[in-house]
C-alpha cells in the first residue's frame, strides 16, 4: 500500500515513480541490494545516478545514494553517524566482487527525510534538487511502498528545480532554455570545471524528458504558465523574480563553502579519504593535488595550506 502524494505532486511522483524503475543492468541491481544489505532491511531504497547510468558503462566508480528509515540503521561509528546528522550525507568507498567481475562505487548516505528537506526549493542546500533533477533509477527498493516514498522525494527535488528555473529564468522561452539557464548557474556555484556547453548538453541528451518534467514540475508548484507550440510563457511577478535573485545570491555564495565542509568530511567517512578529496578536486577544478604521506596521515593539518593555494588560484571563489 502505497502513501498518498503531497497535495499538487502525485502527477509528477507518478512520472518519477515510471522513471525511477527503469531496468538497470544486473551486476549493478546486485551491488545496490548487497549495499541496502548492509543497513539490515532498513533500507528503503538505492538510487542509481551518474555517466554509468547514461553509458551503462560499470568499469569506473559508480554513484549511488542509500536512503535509509534512520542514520542508526546504518553500519558506521557514533560519529560518523553525528556528521551525517549534521551535513548530510556521508560519502563512503564500496566494492563488490559479483560474477560480472568487481564494481566499485562512491555511495552517499542519508534519510529518507533528510534527502526531501534538502530537496526542498527553500533548502540552503543545491546540491539534491541540482543533481536528482537529472535522470535516476532505483537500483533497490525495500517494497512498493518503500519505492513510492523514494519517487516522491524525488519528484520534490524535480519540483525545485523547476520552481528555480521558472523564477530565475526567462519570462517566455523553450524546455531547453530555462533547463540550460538553471544549470549553468547551479555549475557556477560549485567546484566545477566542465565545459560552458556541459549544462546545455544535460538537456539534449534528453530534451522531450526535461520538457515534461518542466511542465510536471511547475504544475507541482502551483506555477501558472501558458504553452504556444514549444514556447513556454510564466506568469510571475517581477518583485517575485527580483525576491528570487537575492535568495539564489545567498544558495550560490554557500555552495563552495558546503561543497568544501563535505570533502572535508569524507577524509573521515571515505576509505582513502585523502586521495579522494584530492581526486575529486581535480576533477571539479584542474588543479591537480599529490597526495604526500603526511597529507595522508594528518589531514585536517595539512588541507589549510591546500585550501589557501587553491583560494589563491581562483578555484574555490
Amino acid at each position: 500500500m502505497t502513501t498518498p502524494a503531497e497535495p499538487g505532486l502525485e502527477r509528477l511522483a507518478a512520472a518519477v515513480a515510471e522513471e525511477l524503475a527503469a531496468p538497470v543492468v544486473p551486476g549493478v541491481r546486485r551491488f545496490a541490494a548487497e549495499l541496502a544489505a548492509r543497513s539490515g532491511g532498513r533500507a528503503a531504497g538505492v538510487l542509481f545516478y551518474g555517466s554509468a547510468l547514461r553509458t551503462g558503462a560499470t568499469d569506473g566508480l559508480l554513484d549511488f545514494y542509500v536512503l535509509l528509515d534512520d542514520l542508526a540503521h546504518w553500519d558506521a561509528g557514533p560519529m560518523a553517524r553525528r556528521a551525517n546528522a549534521a551535513l548530510p550525507p556521508n560519502v563512503e568507498y564500496a566494492e563488490s566482487a559479483g560474477p560480472d567481475g568487481g564494481l566499485r562505487a562512491k555511495i552517499a548516505i542519508m534519510t529518507v527525510a533528510q534527502f526531501r528537506a534538502h530537496a526542498r526549493a527553500l533548502s540552503r542546500d543545491t546540491t539534491i534538487w541540482t543533481r536528482f533533477t537529472q535522470p535516476a533509477a532505483l537500483a533497490f527498493a525495500r517494497d512498493p511502498g518503500a519505492a513510492w516514498e523514494v519517487a516522491e522525494a524525488v519528484a520534490v527535488a524535480v519540483r525545485s528545480a523547476a520552481w528555480w528555473a521558472a523564477l530565475l529564468g526567462p519570462a517566455s522561452g523553450t524546455a531547453a532554455e530555462f533547463w540550460s539557464g538553471l544549470f549553468r548557474r547551479t555549475y557556477a556555484s560549485e567546484l566545477r570545471v566542465e565545459s560552458a556547453a556541459q549544462p546545455s548538453a544535460i538537456v539534449e541528451r534528453a530534451p522531450e524528458r526535461f520538457a515534461r518534467m518542466l511542465e510536471l514540475g511547475w504544475e507541482a508548484a502551483g506555477l501558472r504558465f501558458t504553452r504556444d507550440g514549444a514556447r513556454l510563457t510564466t506568469a510571475i511577478p517581477e518583485r517575485e523574480r527580483r525576491t528570487a535573485e537575492r535568495a539564489w545570491g545567498l544558495r550560490r555564495r554557500l555552495a563552495k563553502p558546503l561543497n568544501l565542509a563535505r570533502l572535508a568530511k569524507a577524509v573521515f567517512t571515505f576509505s582513502g579519504g585523502a586521495d579522494y578529496v584530492a581526486w575529486k578536486i581535480e576533477r571539479h577544478s584542474g588543479h591537480r593535488i599529490e597526495v604526500t604521506p603526511f597529507q595522508r596521515r594528518h589531514p585536517l593539518l595539512a588541507a589549510g595550506p591546500v585550501l589557501w593555494r587553491l583560494w589563491r588560484r581562483g578555484v574555490l571563489r
